[in-house]
């Protein structure tokens, strides 16, 4: 009977230990995300399984969306997850473009920072048609000066992203990570080929 008993307390200690330490990594080491929607592809694909690195910024408060300890901003480029700046429930995830300081401006489709052309061979467009600045800033947008402790970011799938262009810039604050690995995904035909696009790009 006694033996019963410890073997039940050794198992449930080993339980509580794995649950607290699932806890603990999921809140301030790696996350798992589900890709909702199409704004990243093809990068991303919808149903698409992705490991975060929640240390890759700093040290996320668990609690308040923000950082305990913020040690450095993301590279231009770069996939991360944040917290959505106009509805908090909701987490995005997009590709870094703008970092504080930098001038940003999109003419029919190209996007420039600081005066240059930025190279984005991950990007995919949809619809040939180009919007004038006056009815969409989808096409034409900016030039527009990314303030102190924000990002600018951009859907991969850039006419068919809702982003930087439309709602405006991150605050720094709200990241919650970078893009680490896709674990699973649905089309598995393609999985090696932006297995290894992610893989690249996120260095």
């Amino acid at each position: 009977m006694q033996d019963s008993k410890n073997k039940l307390w050794d198992w449930t200690k080993s339980l509580l230990i794995a649950l607290i330490l699932a806890l603990f990594i999921r809140a301030f080491i790696v996350q798992a995300y589900k890709i909702p929607s199409g704004s990243m592809i093809p990068t991303l694909l919808i149903g698409d399984y992705l490991l975060v690195n929640k240390l890759a910024y700093g040290i996320k408060n668990p609690i308040k969306d923000d950082f305990i300890y913020f040690w450095k901003f993301p590279k231009r480029q770069e996939i991360v997850v944040f917290t959505y700046p106009q509805n908090k429930k909701l987490d995005f995830i997009k590709r870094v473009i703008g970092l504080p300081g930098d001038t940003v401006q999109i003419v029919n489709k190209k996007v420039y920072v600081n005066g240059k052309l930025l190279n984005e061979p991950y990007v995919q467009f949809s619809d040939p048609e180009i919007y004038p600045q006056e009815i969409s800033p989808r096409d034409n947008y900016g030039p527009i000066k990314v303030p102190p402790e924000h990002i600018f970011v951009l859907g991969d799938n850039r006419d068919q992203s809702y982003d930087s262009r439309f709602w405006g810039f991150v605050p720094v604050k709200y990241l919650k990570g970078k893009a680490l690995i896709i674990y699973f995904s649905w089309d598995s035909q393609d999985f090696k080929i932006r297995f290894n696009r992610i893989g690249k790009l996120i260095q």
